[in-house]
C-alpha cells in the first residue's frame, strides 16, 4: 500500500480554500468536499483527476435501470452493479490504511471504510434519480433508500437499508436495529436513522483520519491537516482547537501552538474559567519551551 504524498504548500492552500467555501454553499456537494479531502492528502490528485473521479461517478450512475421502482428494487439495483458486478466492499484490514478513508482510492480499489463505501453508494443513486440518503448508525454507516422524511413512529417505515461494507447487504428493520443495538449495547434511538446532513458526512470522515492518525505518531502532519479542515467546516465543536493546538505544540510549533490554546481558552471562559486557566498555563508551558 502506498503512502499519499501531500501536495505543495500553494496548491494545499488553494485546496483548503475551495473546500471553505464549498462547505459553506447552499447546497454543498459531498463528492467535491470527499475529493478535496483527498486532493489535500495526495498530491497526485489534481484538479484533472479530480473530474476524472466525479466523471466514474457518473458513469457508474449511468449503468443503473431506469427508474426500476420502489425502494427496495433501487437496493437491490445499486446492490447488484456496486456490491455485485464492481465488487465494492470492505473488510476488517482496511481499517488500517489511510486510502480507505479517500474517496478518489475507494473509487480506484473498491475498498474503504464503510462510510466512504457509502459515499460512492449515495452520489452514483443520486445520480440516477434514486431517493437515497446516508445513515450515520453509531460505530457504522449505512445506506437508505426511501423518503426523506419518515414515520415518527418508525423511522425505517417505507425506507430499505443496505449496507455497502458488507456488499451492499439490504437489512431489514430488526436487523438494522440489532446491528446498532450489538455496536452500543442498548437499544437504538430512532433518531440514529434519520438522513445524515452532507457536513456532518465530512465530519465524521475528518474524525475517522485523526483517529488513525492519533494512532500513528509518525503522521502528526496528516492530524493536523485533517483537524485544520474540520476547522473550516460551518459547524465544528470548539475542542477542535484545542486539538490543534496540541498537535502543532507536540511538532515544536511552540509559539502558534500556544496562541491557539490561549484563543481555545478565550471560548471556553465563557462556560468554564477554571478549566480556562488551565489551558492558560499550558500555554504558558509551550511559550516556557521556546527558552
Amino acid at each position: 500500500m502506498r503512502t499519499p504524498r501531500p501536495p505543495s504548500p500553494e496548491r494545499s492552500a488553494r485546496l483548503r480554500r475551495r473546500f471553505a467555501e464549498e462547505a459553506r454553499s447552499e447546497r454543498p456537494d459531498l463528492s467535491e468536499l470527499c475529493l478535496l479531502i483527498g486532493a489535500v492528502a495526495d498530491g497526485s490528485l489534481d484538479d484533472t483527476a479530480m473530474d476524472a473521479a466525479q466523471l466514474e461517478l457518473d458513469e457508474l450512475a449511468g449503468q443503473l435501470p431506469f427508474r426500476p421502482g420502489g425502494p427496495r428494487q433501487w437496493a437491490t439495483a445499486v446492490r447488484e452493479l456496486l456490491g455485485t458486478r464492481r465488487g465494492f466492499g470492505g473488510r476488517p484490514a482496511d481499517y488500517r490504511y489511510l486510502e480507505s478513508s479517500l474517496l478518489h482510492e475507494v473509487l480506484r480499489r473498491g475498498r474503504g471504510l464503510p462510510i466512504l463505501l457509502s459515499v460512492v453508494w449515495t452520489e452514483v443513486a443520486r445520480r440516477a434519480g434514486a431517493p437515497v440518503f446516508g445513515v450515520a448508525l453509531p460505530g457504522h454507516f449505512v445506506v437508505g433508500f426511501g423518503p426523506a422524511t419518515g414515520d415518527a413512529g418508525d423511522p425505517l417505515a417505507g425506507r430499505v437499508l443496505a449496507d455497502p461494507f458488507d456488499g451492499g447487504r439490504l437489512l431489514s428493520g430488526a436487523d438494522a436495529r440489532s446491528l446498532v443495538t450489538g455496536l452500543t449495547g442498548t437499544a437504538p434511538d430512532p433518531a440514529v436513522f434519520t438522513p445524515a446532513d452532507p457536513l456532518d458526512v465530512v465530519l465524521r470522515i475528518l474524525n475517522n483520519i485523526r483517529a488513525w492518525a492519533a494512532a500513528r505518531p509518525e503522521c502528526a502532519e496528516v492530524a493536523l491537516w485533517a483537524v485544520e479542515l474540520s476547522l473550516l467546516l460551518p459547524s465544528h465543536p470548539a475542542r477542535l482547537r484545542y486539538e490543534r493546538a496540541q498537535i502543532l505544540v507536540a511538532s515544536g510549533a511552540f509559539v502558534s501552538g500556544a496562541a491557539e490554546l490561549d484563543a481555545y481558552a478565550d471560548v471556553l471562559a465563557a462556560v468554564d474559567e477554571p478549566a480556562a486557566d488551565r489551558i492558560r498555563a499550558q500555554a504558558r508551558a509551550a511559550r516556557a519551551l521556546l527558552n
